[in-house]
C-alpha cells in the first residue's frame, strides 16, 4: 500500500506586485524563469522539464492574481497537489506567497529545502 502523502504549507514574503508574481506562477514562460528549465503548456496540462526529464501536471484551479493549483499526473495520490496562493496583509500590505505541497513524511524536509531554493531563484528573477 502506498504511503500516505502529508500536506505541508510554506509562506514567503515577497516585495513585488501581485500581478508580476502571478505571471511567474501561472505562465509557462514565467515558470521557466525560476521553477523549471523549461515549461510547455497544452490546454490544462503543463509539462515541466528539468535536466532533460519531464513531469506533467494538470492545472486544477486558477484565480487570477490569487491562486493557482496543479496536480502531478504521475502522482499515486489522487488528492495531492501543489498550490501557489498570494495573500495581501490588510494592515501592512505585505504580499505573502503561500505554497501548499504534499510529500512522503520522510521527504518533507527535503521538499521544503527544494522550495526554499526555488523561491530564492524566484526572488533573484524578480530582483528582490
Amino acid at each position: 500500500m502506498p504511503q500516505q502523502m502529508k500536506q505541508f504549507e510554506l509562506e514567503y514574503v515577497l516585495q513585488a506586485s501581485q500581478k508580476v508574481i502571478f505571471d511567474r506562477l501561472s505562465n509557462p514562460s514565467g515558470l521557466s524563469e525560476w521553477f523549471a528549465d523549461d515549461v510547455n503548456q497544452k490546454g490544462k496540462v503543463y509539462t515541466f522539464i528539468w535536466d532533460g526529464s519531464e513531469q506533467q501536471a494538470e492545472l486544477i484551479t486558477k484565480k487570477d492574481n490569487r491562486l493557482i493549483r496543479f496536480h502531478w499526473l504521475d502522482s499515486e495520490d489522487e488528492d495531492s497537489y501543489f498550490e501557489f496562493k498570494i495573500e495581501i496583509d490588510a494592515l501592512t500590505n505585505d504580499l505573502s506567497l503561500i505554497i501548499t505541497d504534499f510529500a512522503d513524511e520522510d521527504e518533507i524536509e527535503e521538499s521544503i529545502e527544494l522550495w526554499d531554493t526555488q523561491i530564492a531563484e524566484l526572488k533573484h528573477v524578480l530582483g528582490i
